[in-house]
């Protein structure tokens, strides 16, 4: 049985080059602030728009990549361990991003 949900783990937290992005984010913000971002921090740092933050956080949360507590402000842990994140990196500086 421990084999079934550590394959089944393994399977849920492959994640994309930007969704690492944001779990390294979040990670690294919680370090530095203790305590999680809100999204208008990663809004912010990705500059992008906040329905474009929701929908990642959404997203991350639904992959089990993250976990969140809806309705409740700086919620957000990572689930993935530290050692399997990207490293953070400056975002591009797209005007469509």
């Amino acid at each position: 049985m421990g084999c079934q949900v550590t394959q089944r783990d393994a399977q849920r937290r492959k994640f994309t080059l930007l969704q690492g992005q944001y779990l390294a984010f979040i990670r690294t913000y919680t370090l530095i602030h203790r305590e999680p971002p809100a999204e208008a921090d990663m809004q912010r740092f990705f500059r992008v728009t906040a329905p474009s933050v929701h929908r990642m956080v959404l997203a991350l949360s639904e992959r089990g990549l993250i976990e969140r507590t809806p309705g409740r402000a700086r919620s957000l842990r990572v689930l993935v361990p530290p050692e399997e994140l990207p490293p953070l990196e400056e975002p591009a500086a797209h005007e469509d991003a």
